[in-house]
């Protein structure tokens, strides 16, 4: 980890449908690396992933589908039903998703790193780990509003995610920097830009003070 603190690191997380993916895509094109925590979290649990063999050990083995990938819907029904399983999983991936976000990054080539950690605030442990917190922020009505398009969820089922992730007010004490994407897509890029220059002059600085 300390060879980790030698590159300027900026954690990224938003509630669902802020717009985070957007804000991460951006960022991307100006030559920043991206590490995306759903996506390793997505390796570890795909067929015969890393985690599979503890997770299957703690629920049972009918939580793998028949390509020996974890069953999402199955987990997903499990933890918004019982609140211990939750905590269970947690303990298994957030150890190994940490481990691989951080080996992921010692691979960039780009001045700083952005961690893309959807549940950065919920952690616990992330805020301590980054240089800054970035949080992408809109109104709750739009998140809903995006997600029932996007994903042709009822509307209840939103609000049920929504209820599970930290209140929108507890994001935003936890961040260091705010874009607002509550309106137009072409809004985010001089937010990124503004950004994208102060995260400049704090990399170099870092590399630096090393």
């Amino acid at each position: 980890m300390s060879d980790v603190k030698r590159r300027f690191t900026v954690g990224l997380t938003g509630g669902i449908g802020s717009g985070k993916s957007a804000v991460a895509r951006l960022f991307a094109q100006r030559g920043v690396d991206i590490v995306d925590t759903d996506q390793i979290a997505r390796n570890l649990t795909g067929p015969h992933g890393a985690a599979m063999p503890a997770l299957l050990a703690e629920f049972g083995a009918d939580f793998a589908d028949a390509q020996g990938a974890l069953d999402r819907a199955r987990m997903r029904a499990l933890v918004f039903t019982v609140p211990d399983a939750k905590r269970r999983l947690e303990g298994i991936l957030h150890p190994m998703i940490r481990d691989a976000v951080f080996a992921e990054s010692l691979l960039g080539t780009g001045p700083y790193v952005i961690f893309d950690i959807p549940l950065l605030v919920e952690s616990g442990t992330w805020k301590e780990r980054v240089g800054r917190v970035l949080v992408v922020d809109c109104p709750e009505e739009v998140q809903l509003a995006r997600v029932v398009a996007r994903n042709g969820l009822p509307q209840a089922q939103v609000r049920a995610i929504m209820a599970a992730q930290v209140p929108r007010q507890v994001r935003l004490a936890a961040a260091d920097d705010v874009i607002d994407n509550g309106g137009a897509l072409d809004a985010l890029a001089p937010q990124v830009d503004r950004l994208h220059a102060i995260y400049l002059t704090m990399a170099e600085e870092e590399v630096r003070n090393n």
